[in-house]
């Protein structure tokens, strides 16, 4: 099994283990993405008890916690596999962490401006949508392609 040795239940929870349900509530962390995490080896392979089941000790917690706010930040997959990298790297320079940070906000940067187009353009197209009994109507003349720019035609 995993990590060189299987433990029964009431030992790994006296040795101080946690199930995967008891390790999503002290995480924050879904069960379901627990093991999504495992599978993309953002966290190690659980240890498992005699009977399979996954147990977590308080770094897998503690990790899974970091992983947690670094997806609530918006950190793509890669980019949280670099900053665990060099969390765990004593050593690191922190001018790498901020060069990840950095090129993160960049990112939100180019996302926030497309969010924002993507609002300019639907305000506009509400603004030329009747929004009575019509059948005529902009937005769906805009989404299927049929329209000229903002519904110059149905003013």
């Amino acid at each position: 099994m995993a990590r060189g040795f299987v433990l029964e239940l009431g030992e790994a929870r006296r040795a101080g283990y946690s199930n995967i349900g008891e390790a999503a509530a002290s995480s924050g962390v879904t069960p379901k993405m627990i093991r999504y995490y495992e599978s993309l080896g953002l966290l190690k392979e659980a240890r498992r008890t005699s009977a399979g089941y996954r147990l977590y000790d308080e770094s897998d917690v503690h990790r899974l916690r970091f992983v947690r706010r670094a997806r609530d930040l918006g950190f793509s997959t890669d980019e949280i596999r670099q900053l665990l990298g060099l969390w765990q790297n004593r050593r690191r320079a922190s001018a790498d962490v901020r060069r990840v940070a950095e090129q993160h906000i960049g990112e939100l940067d180019r996302k926030i401006e497309e969010l924002q187009g993507m609002r300019r353009t639907l305000e506009q197209l509400v603004h030329h949508c009747h929004g009575d009994a019509r059948p005529e109507c902009p937005i769906l003349d805009d989404l299927a392609g049929t329209s000229s720019p903002a519904g110059e035609n149905h003013r």
